[in-house]
Order: structure tokens, then C-alpha cells, then sequence
């Protein structure tokens, strides 16, 4: 941007001849800070690929250690996935083959994940005694049908006998090797409502943010300045929301006035991520909320919770409890099965 030259005023010509002070630029100046971020960022790639594999199994399109750590990011993603975990293991009958325990394990591992993998433990004639759980953080598929490998690490891992897991999993658009769960689309606004948390919280616990500018005027000499500074460094930490008093005997109205630029806003929209994030979440989850102990705004209802339950349980439960039952086709035993339960039906 080219500067315009003008001539120097008389005051500004002086001081200039002495080397005291050089010209004011009257231009207003703007910049901008960041790198630019791409709205469709290089993860999409990945979906063009097929899962990649180290000539013995294939690694998981997406991570299972962050898919693990995310389970409890946000409360209405945790409670959803529990909520579904409780309902098909109410409804379980245990079988001489398949705990409840294990199942619990199965059915957890195929909401967080996408899918779950059961081990057949067998006799010394090959017959299948009971139905063990292999945790999918750590299950791999092999590249040859059949095989399963269990990696915990990098140094350590073991082979399963050849056709004694059995893998049940969500479908994905990309590859049918591993299953994805279905809260993937959301994934991002849970993050997004723990990250909104943690801020929260790192502001109230700094309690010296720079949440406001103090600005003073008149006759405040050095000395007094400085024990206003000390005065607002002893507020931070554990000495936040502390009064202060300041005395300025000469000072008038507005000598020193407090100009808030971030308590209101922050205030505005961490309750504005929080209810959008959360919208995003329970939609991907489908759980009703007054089901999961949300309690409506004032001034609505969520409606009776006896219908609600019988209307999850018919679009969400049921689905689940076909896609357990078949285990029993693969391991080819009636070890899955489901009580099933009739909603009375209310007084007109």
C-alpha cells in the first residue's frame, strides 16, 4: 500500500529537526493472523483407500485408541451408548454357551467401535464349549479368511486358532473389513462440547484472564500503578473473585472504568456449543431424551416416556437384537436370545 506525502505541521517540522519524533501515519492499517484452513482437509484421502495392512492383517479405517478415548468426551455420547448397552442386556437370556457378562463386553465394544468379535472356546474334540470376548481395540483381521490376530502392542501380538473368532459388525460405505459406528457423523460435536468444557473450566480456574481491560486516566502516578498490577496478579489462581480497592484522591468519575470484552460472550456461547453439539449428538444417537435424564426447558415437555420406550425399543433395540442373533448362524448354536416384552398399554 503506497503512503501519500504531506507536509509536516509546524509542531511536528521542530520536533522532527530535533530527531525527537517522527511522522504520523494517518492510514488505517488492517492484517490478518492464521494460516488458511481448508474446509474439506486431507482425512478424505483416506477414504479413497483401502485399509491398510502389514502382509498379515489389516489395520482399522479409523482409530480404535480414539474411538476408545472419545467413548467419554461428552455425557450425552456415553449415556446414549450405555442406554443401548443396558437395554439389549436386560432383554439377554444367558445360555450355557454365552454369559451375560460377555455379552455386556460384546455389545459394548460393537456401539463404540462398530464391531465386536467373539471367541469360540473349543474342547479337544473340536466342539464348542462356551463363547469367550476378544476386545475390538485390539482385534485385527487377517489378510487369508479366518485368521485373527490379538495386537495389544506393537512387540506382542497372537494369533487366534484359524476360524475360532466370529465378527459381527456395522456396515461402512468404504470397506468391508472393519465395522464403523454409527455416531461417526457426530463424533466432532462431542469433541467439540468437551473442548467447550475444558475451556470453561480453564476459565474459571484462571480467574486472571484477559477478560476485560481496566483503563485508567488521570493522576495516577508509578507507584500507584504498580500496586494496581500487584493487586490484580494477587487475584489469579486461588485468589480469584476477590474484591479490590482502589482510592484515587484526585480522581474523578470514570478515571478508572472497566471495559468487559469476553465474560459475556464467552458466557453466550459456551451455553450456545453446548446445546447445538448436544442436538448433534442425540440426533446421531437417536435416544429420546427424557430417556437419557435430560430435563426439557422450561415452559416444554418431552412427551410420556412409556411411549418413548416403546418407540426406541421397536426402531433402535430390535435391529440390535437381530444383528446379535446372528451369532447363533455363525457359531451354529442357540446362544443369543432375547425376552421379549410387551408394553401395557395405557388407561384411555
Amino acid at each position: 500500500m503506497s503512503k501519500r506525502t504531506r507536509r509536516m505541521s509546524r509542531q511536528e517540522a521542530r520536533a522532527a529537526s530535533a530527531g525527537a519524533i517522527e511522522p504520523v501515519s494517518t492510514e488505517v492499517e488492517a492484517f490478518s493472523f492464521g494460516e488458511p484452513e481448508a474446509v474439506l482437509d486431507r482425512r478424505q484421502l483416506l477414504d479413497l483407500l483401502e485399509c491398510p495392512h502389514n502382509n498379515r492383517w489389516y489395520e482399522p479405517p479409523i482409530s480404535r485408541d480414539g474411538l476408545a478415548r472419545s467413548f467419554r468426551v461428552s455425557p450425552h455420547h456415553s449415556s446414549a451408548i450405555i442406554f443401548k448397552r443396558n437395554q439389549l442386556v436386560g432383554s439377554f437370556i444367558p445360555s450355557r454357551w454365552l454369559s451375560r457378562t460377555v455379552f455386556a463386553k460384546l455389545v459394548q465394544d460393537y456401539l463404540v467401535f462398530g464391531d465386536c468379535f467373539a471367541v469360540k472356546v473349543r474342547s479337544l474334540s473340536g466342539a464348542t464349549m462356551r463363547i469367550d470376548y476378544s476386545p475390538a481395540k485390539y482385534t485385527r483381521r487377517g489378510i487369508e479368511a479366518g485368521r485373527f490376530f490379538y495386537v495389544p502392542g506393537v512387540p506382542s501380538e497372537s494369533e487366534f486358532d484359524r476360524g475360532s473368532v466370529v465378527q459381527l459388525m456395522q456396515p461402512d460405505v468404504n470397506q468391508e473389513i472393519y465395522g464403523v459406528p454409527e455416531y461417526i457423523s457426530a463424533l466432532q460435536a462431542a469433541l467439540l462440547n468437551e473442548a467447550a468444557t475444558l475451556f470453561r473450566r480453564r476459565y474459571y480456574l484462571n480467574g486472571a484472564h484477559a477478560g476485560y481491560i481496566m483503563y485508567a486516566t488521570g493522576d495516577i502516578d508509578a507507584n500507584d500503578t504498580d500496586k494496581l498490577k500487584e493487586a490484580m496478579r494477587g487475584a489469579k489462581g486461588p485468589g480469584n473473585f476477590r474484591s479490590m480497592f482502589v482510592h484515587a484522591p484526585n480522581g474523578k468519575e470514570n478515571s478508572i472504568k472497566i471495559i468487559s470484552i469476553a465474560e459475556a460472550a464467552a458466557k453466550d456461547e459456551f451455553l450456545g456449543i453446548k446445546s447445538a453439539t448436544q442436538a448433534d449428538v442425540m440426533a446421531a444417537h437417536r435416544v429420546p431424551p427424557q430417556l437419557l435424564g435430560i430435563v426439557p426447558a422450561q415452559g416444554s415437555a418431552f412427551g410420556n416416556p412409556t411411549d418413548a420406550t416403546a418407540m426406541f425399543r421397536r426402531n433402535e433395540i430390535k435391529p440390535l437384537m437381530a444383528a446379535f442373533l446372528d451369532l447363533n448362524d455363525a457359531v451354529g448354536l442357540p446362544a443369543v436370545a432375547f425376552e421379549e416384552e410387551e408394553v401395557a398399554a395405557q388407561a384411555a
